[in-house]
């Protein structure tokens, strides 16, 4: 499965320069390639994070989370969450599920990895219980 570029650029622009608080990656199955499919604007919230991935489709996606810690600290974690609903194409759930790790790979300084199949599995408190 190759990487599009654009994905590590993105990905790099999201913990540097923390252009995005989210980006959502999409499989190009007649292509074999992982492409950009949504950015995150910095001022987006989590609920729209989880509203963009599709109700019944994989998807993978990093999150920037902020957080301040109980010494009232500002800190900020990457979420990279591998979205695989119940209801996906068993096909799609096994091509997602092989390619994760490599592409995984690719996207250097994430700190936290997270495997969802519904919504109730990336609540926000599972995201903060993770992030301390």
């Amino acid at each position: 499965m190759a990487v599009n570029d654009d994905c590590k650029l993105k990905f790099m622009e999201l913990k540097t320069k923390r252009s995005y608080r989210f980006i959502v990656f999409k499989i190009e199955e007649k292509i074999q390639q992982v492409t950009v499919e949504k950015l995150g604007e910095p001022n987006e919230s989590y609920e729209h994070f989880t509203a963009s991935l599709p109700a019944n489709e994989c998807r993978y996606a990093v999150y920037d989370f902020d957080f301040t810690t109980e010494e009232n600290v500002q800190k900020s974690k990457i979420f990279f969450i591998a979205w695989a609903p119940d209801t996906s194409r068993i096909r799609s759930k096994m091509l997602y599920a092989s390619s994760k790790d490599r592409f995984r790979r690719e996207l250097d300084g994430v700190q936290v990895e997270l495997q969802a199949t519904d919504p109730s599995e990336m609540g926000m408190d599972i995201i903060k219980s993770r992030a301390f």
